[in-house]
């Protein structure tokens, strides 16, 4: 299952790991953000233990959103090392983001 990323464990949970994070900021009320919320759940599990795979909520969770410049949603941010590596805005197929995860491992 995808994590919960927040304001509070976002620099222990995905600034600090020394794994690849995915990261998807979202809203309950954003149609595309719920079109791929499944496939982000799917990458979590296909993943699991090599790639940590979580959601943001944008609107209980600004700071994170305001720290990166998330101006639109679905945003998916790939971040290793601290530092974002890839980045993707809008829903799209699970393949383009298995890929993205594939070329940043």
């Amino acid at each position: 299952m995808a994590l919960e990323f927040t304001d509070a464990n976002f620099q222990t949970d995905v600034l600090d790991s020394d794994k690849l994070t995915v990261v998807d900021f979202w809203a309950e009320w954003c149609g595309p953000c719920r079109a791929i919320s499944p496939i982000i759940e799917e990458l979590s599990k296909d993943y699991d233990g090599k790639v940590n795979i979580g959601k943001v909520n944008v609107d209980h969770n600004p700071q994170v959103s305001i720290d990166y410049g998330i101006t639109s949603i679905p945003a998916i941010l790939f971040i290793k090392d601290g530092k974002v590596v890839d980045k993707q805005v809008g829903a799209v197929p699970k393949a383009v983001l298995d890929k993205k995860i594939q070329a940043n491992l």
